[in-house]
């Protein structure tokens, strides 16, 4: 990514949008940031996994919600949302729209009389199966530019980032 880029205004009587390659913008603080890099490397991605996900009526939320719980047959709601930062008001509508689509069903928990516990239905794990499949044939691909190794530092730094120095 470019340090500076150039724009230049439009000419007397022209647009009024000033043309996008033309006038210098001068973005290199931003660019040192941590979190703009981050944010800058996810809109990159996001709308291919978008278009992955898609054919199968998910979006990123839902699709790391039945990954979660494909993954992990028979977690709770609250182990859930401590794993992908997600309010419990918000999960349940989340649950209840896969539960209405019949990729999640809630059975009484294996060790926890007073909790109910996520399972994925033969369907939901075909979907998400499917799912993940696509997602990460997309996150190994040319999209990402980085090769093996250094998509394994990247991640390792980003975890570092949000779970802190012993992730």
């Amino acid at each position: 990514m470019p340090d500076v880029v150039t724009l230049q205004p439009s000419p007397p009587g022209g647009e009024d949008v000033a043309d996008a390659s033309a006038l210098r913008l001068d973005t290199r603080f931003l660019e040192s940031l941590i979190g703009y890099n981050a944010r800058r490397a996810a809109l990159a991605i996001i709308g291919h996994v978008l278009q992955r996900l898609a054919p199968f009526g998910l979006r990123v939320v839902d699709f790391s919600v039945l990954t979660v719980i494909a993954h992990n047959p028979g977690v709770t709601s609250r182990q859930v949302c401590a794993a992908l930062d997600i309010l419990p008001p918000n999960l349940v509508g989340l649950v209840r729209a896969l539960e209405r689509r019949g990729l999640v069903e809630k059975r009484g928990h294996p060790t926890d009389r007073r909790a109910q516990g996520l399972y994925v239905t033969p369907q939901g794990a075909e979907v998400q199966a499917q799912a993940q499949a696509q997602v990460g044939a997309l996150e190994i691909s040319d999209l990402t530019h980085l090769d093996a190794g250094e998509r394994a530092t990247l991640i390792r730094l980003l975890r570092k980032v949000y779970l802190g120095p012993d992730a």
